[in-house]
């Protein structure tokens, strides 16, 4: 078996390398960094290690590398051989390898490979393969292949979960990961129903996983980044040390549960204890994940289906709390750093628009009422 895996970052390498791997498949990672491409095809493998008191020592090996900028052949003819494509490369990038993707599928068509294959996105964002799929096919202009990619490519959306911190090792392809790690995958637009990898769990409907993930991991992650960051802190369990980040991260978490409760009809005490666990991940000391990473894209995060706006816009229409989630998007805004494009873009915005403007720009919200209240704790908090 082969996969073609694009994105041969820590997220690739510590998690879905780990998985594919321990399903027997060869893996080629297709990256831009020339330093990873170059050191996978000299070792042919990786260590994994993990972020606990036993370090736990992964071995990942029948691996390589494609470098996609150097050669779009090489991944065009990987694509049209394999037997499963995965990323994990992030939202922004899925558009730039969507032309490559086309024409992998093309040549798949041109070699008449009709073992179905399934395209998957394993990315921090709800409906990646959907969206990717659409990115795709507006790279196809040959009705044929339309239909050849119609009948025998599929895109089902996933749901990812496993913390893996910005890190330097001296060896390139080594990787810290947290021991958790969960990978959901919808049954729903899978063409090789044959294909079932182990370690991951296969769900006919993926929403409420992928709400319950997004809306507790990745909100309270970067809850605790913004908040953390608001309070002069540099690394994740850091920030949750101080009991006021750590209450605030709470209360957000509790209004997302509310609202995850009352939609998906969730037990109360199993979420609870979901939330209870996340929050030990969070504090997990061997991570010493940095705010700046977790902060990073505030733009992104603040978006209309995120992370932040998305609860809160359901959690307002069904009459619940969205207070502390409300103090967090205003703290989002303040988040500056100066490393990080889109948070230089955000203070750009800030010093030369009004608050109104940008938070209805970014967040592309409707409601007044909302709009006003982030407007207004912005404010109470910049004073």
């Amino acid at each position: 078996m082969l996969t073609v895996h694009f994105g041969a970052g820590n997220i690739g390498r510590g998690f879905i390398g780990e998985v594919l791997n321990q399903n027997h498949s060869k893996i080629a990672f297709v990256d831009v960094n020339e330093q990873v491409i170059n050191a996978l095809n000299k070792e042919n493998k990786y260590t994994i290690e993990e972020a606990s008191d036993e370090g736990t020592l992964i071995e990942v090996d029948n691996v390589y590398g494609i470098n996609n900028a150097k050669n779009p052949t090489e991944v065009i003819e990987a694509i049209a051989e394999a037997e499963l494509i995965t990323t994990a490369i992030g939202p922004n990038i899925l558009p730039l390898i969507a032309p490559l993707i086309a024409q992998g599928i093309q040549k798949r068509k041109e070699l008449q490979n009709e073992t179905p294959i399934d395209i998957i996105a394993c990315e921090n964002m709800i409906g990646g393969s959907s969206f990717f799929k659409q990115e795709v096919m507006s790279h196809i202009k040959d009705e044929t292949v339309a239909e050849y990619l119609e009948q025998y490519v599929g895109f089902p959306d996933a749901a990812v979960d496993r913390i893996v911190p910005q890190q330097t090792h001296e060896d390139p392809l080594k990787v810290t990961v947290e021991p958790y790690k969960e990978w959901v995958i919808s049954l729903q637009g899978m063409k090789n129903t044959e294909l079932k990898l182990k370690q991951v769990h296969y769900v006919e409907d993926l929403a409420p996983f992928i709400e319950r993930k997004l809306f507790t991991v990745n909100t309270g992650h970067a809850t605790v980044a913004y908040n953390g960051a608001f309070a002069g802190y540099q690394t994740i369990d850091e920030s949750l040390k101080d009991d006021k980040v750590l209450k605030e991260v709470k209360s957000v978490l509790q209004e997302t549960g509310a609202l995850l409760i009352d939609k998906w009809g969730f037990d109360e005490k199993t979420h609870t204890a979901y939330i209870e666990k996340i929050l030990s991940r969070f504090q997990n000391p061997k991570l010493s994940d940095d705010v700046t990473r977790v902060g990073r894209t505030p733009i992104r995060k603040l978006g209309y289906d995120e992370r932040f706006i998305r609860p809160i816009r359901e959690a307002y229409e069904r009459g619940l709390s969205v207070n502390a989630l409300i103090a967090t998007v205003a703290k989002a805004l303040r988040y500056n750093d100066l490393n990080d494009s889109e948070s230089v873009e955000l203070q750009n915005m800030l010093n030369e628009k009004s608050v109104s403007y940008v938070v209805q720009e970014v967040t592309q919200l409707n409601n007044k009422d909302i709009q006003k209240r982030i407007v207004d704790k912005y404010e109470e908090i910049s004073k």
